[in-house]
């Protein structure tokens, strides 16, 4: 254990670490304990955190040589050090005529060809050139992927959605339950729909079955096999199985193996959202991304926003013991970040042993959860200001809306500044008791319910606030939660980028699916998992 281990240890049970305290105590705080980045403005002031635990902090993250980590990212060393590659969604978005090497070959080339290629596939929808078998234009995108091929997709498309184009409609297909596929065919009309295929491997089991059912649905809707290809598009690294299914090899966008698939929306795999939210969107996008990469990159480690990010999260998980870490999102197109954030920090940073393969020392994942306020004060919030856990929380805010009515959007902000100060806050139960009494309510009343309001407050938050939501706004938004989490992984030493508990549940779940279509003995299992299969056959 390292002596800075142990300084914070030790300066972790300071009674002093007390937020409003410390305002007290430091009238410049408010406007010291911020960052503005890429577009983005980080007040990290409401934390448990004094000048001294930012020293100790960031001479941490010196002691893990974060700046070479940094670099090691960016550069195209290999990062994922169990599957010998790089982790390179930063050359995803890079500048074109960016130099970027994997191997000692420059990727930018094939990244700079492949955006011609969407841009060019994009031009051929939105112009009526692209048709399907009945020679109508395309009016329904469908996009088939699951996990990394969704999530942050999803929320692109519900941030962006002021710049989707009207005469395109955009549906997810994700989940195996045929539920979801069925309800979503019901929306389509199959001579007007291209379906897009989001598959590394052109292999996932949730991805394949809905595409085969696609394909199913179309053929009995009257396209012919041979007109199949007028309503497929492919996203995947495999190119055989692509055309074997039916897509034209020049509709296949490539994905490649040095980008993993939580941090792939910055490729082709977003093409059903470029499609609906146009190619210049998308750019934009990129360009906000790479701004937050240039940041990453350069800015000194103690004004750096994903540093100060991740260094904080280590702060609450390793040394208060925190367990989880809410994402409020007080914007209804950002309602969808907490899930696409559970799995880029979940299975990121949710491992049980270090680069060199020892077991960690001490807490790492950190449950992510969240939603969309102000649904969540009338829910979950009561947890966050009264209950006995702590919970660190990021608010993330726009001062303008995309869709401003009336007043709604100043209460909407309002609503955000009045939870992280209530959090920090809190209120005594002498407060209570006095306010209570105040307004007419006898003493022994109130003192009996002075303990039951009595709010302890001093719980930490961060808020995100932007300008506006942009294409430029989000790409850096997203990439910021991208670096934060690397950050957290470089401190803990641990691989960001492999998710080998993942693949063992993929493999069971093969095995599972054979013994309940098969007769015969389902005994090979433990006794829980055969009695189950039983009672499905029967």
């Amino acid at each position: 254990m390292s002596s800075l281990h142990q300084q914070l240890q030790q300066h972790c049970s300071n009674a002093s670490l007390n937020i409003n305290t410390l305002f007290d105590s430091d009238t410049s705080r408010a406007e010291r304990y911020t960052i503005e980045a890429a577009g983005l403005f980080l007040d990290y002031s409401r934390n448990r955190a004094s000048d001294e635990t930012l020293k100790l902090l960031t001479a941490l993250a010196e002691e893990c040589n974060m700046a070479r980590a940094i670099e090691a990212l960016q550069s195209g060393s290999d990062v994922n050090n169990t599957e010998c590659r790089p982790a390179l969604h930063t050359a995803i978005r890079a500048k074109a005529g960016s130099d970027i090497k994997v191997n000692g070959r420059n990727v930018m080339p094939d990244v700079e060809t492949t955006r011609q290629q969407i841009k060019a596939l994009c031009d051929k929808v939105h112009s009526g050139e692209w048709k399907g078998y009945t020679g109508k234009p395309i009016r329904h995108i469908a996009s088939i992927g699951i996990g990394g091929s969704h999530l942050g997709v999803n929320v692109v498309t519900d941030a962006l959605a002021h710049h989707a184009n009207p005469d395109l409609s955009l549906h997810y297909i994700v989940n195996i339950d045929p539920v979801d596929i069925s309800s979503k065919l019901d929306q389509l009309d199959p001579e007007t729909t291209l379906f897009v295929i989001v598959s590394k491997s052109f292999g996932t089991l949730e991805t394949k079955e809905n595409a085969l059912t696609a394909r199913r649905w179309l053929n009995e809707q009257g396209c012919p096999e041979s007109d199949f290809h007028k309503h497929f598009i492919a996203v995947s690294a495999n190119v055989d199985k692509a055309v074997a299914f039916g897509i034209a090899e020049e509709n296949i966008l490539p994905l490649w193996d040095w980008v993993g698939g939580r941090y792939s929306l910055w490729s082709a795999v977003s093409f059903g959202a470029i499609l609906l939210l146009g190619y210049d969107t998308y750019e934009r996008m990129l360009n906000g991304a790479q701004a937050m990469d240039e940041h990453f990159r350069t800015a000194p480690l103690a004004e750096n926003m994903p540093v100060m990010m991740g260094l904080l999260s280590v702060w609450y998980n390793r040394y208060f013991q925190s367990e989880s870490h809410a994402i409020l999102s007080y914007a209804h197109g950002l309602r969808q970040l907490p899930n696409h954030l559970q799995q880029v920090d979940m299975e990121s940073v949710g491992k049980g042993v270090k680069l060199d393969g020892s077991p960690v020392d001490d807490n790492t994942g950190t449950i992510i959860w969240g939603g969309e306020g102000t649904n969540g004060q009338h829910a979950y919030h009561q947890l966050l200001h009264q209950g006995t856990r702590l919970i660190p929380a990021d608010f993330i805010v726009s001062l303008k809306s995309p869709a401003p009515q009336g007043d709604q959007h100043t209460w909407l902000f309002a609503n955000a500044l009045a939870q992280a100060r209530a959090l920090m806050t809190g209120k005594t139960e002498d407060q209570v008791r006095e306010e209570m009494i105040a307004k007419g309510m006898d003493a022994a009343e109130a003192t009996r319910l002075a303990p039951h309001k009595m709010v302890p407050g001093n719980r930490p938050s961060n808020i995100l606030l932007m300008s506006d939501i942009t294409p430029e706004t989000v790409g850096a938004l997203l990439a910021l939660y991208e670096h934060k989490v690397y950050v957290q992984s470089v401190i803990f030493g641990i691989n960001a980028f492999d998710q080998w508990g993942v693949e063992l549940g993929k493999v069971l779940g093969d095995e599972i699916y054979s013994a309940l279509q098969h007769p015969g003995d389902s005994d090979d299992f433990d006794a829980a998992t055969s009695s189950l299969i039983k009672r499905f056959k029967a």
